[in-house]
């Protein structure tokens, strides 16, 4: 199935959000769409780095949403 995974910056002040990269992935289930989109955390070229991540099914209905920053790994660099 294919999922379309977005990183976005969250303005405090309003919740705002600003989608600074987004993938699509041919997947076989949520847990490998969080798995790319780990993956994707430490080599997706973007702009700003994101403050939290959504994960969408080619319909567009929202799957999973959460902070980077509390998603166990994403925070971290692999290691070598």
């Amino acid at each position: 199935m294919k999922m379309v995974i977005e990183f976005c910056r969250v303005r405090q002040a309003d919740d705002a959000h600003a989608v600074v990269g987004r993938e699509t992935a041919d997947v076989s289930g949520l847990d490998d769409a969080i798995e790319i989109a780990q993956q994707l955390w430490h080599t997706l070229n973007m702009p700003q780095r994101p403050d939290a991540v959504t994960i969408r099914d080619s319909d567009g209905k929202r799957l999973y949403s959460h902070s980077l920053g509390t998603i166990e790994g994403l925070d971290e660099k692999p290691s070598p």
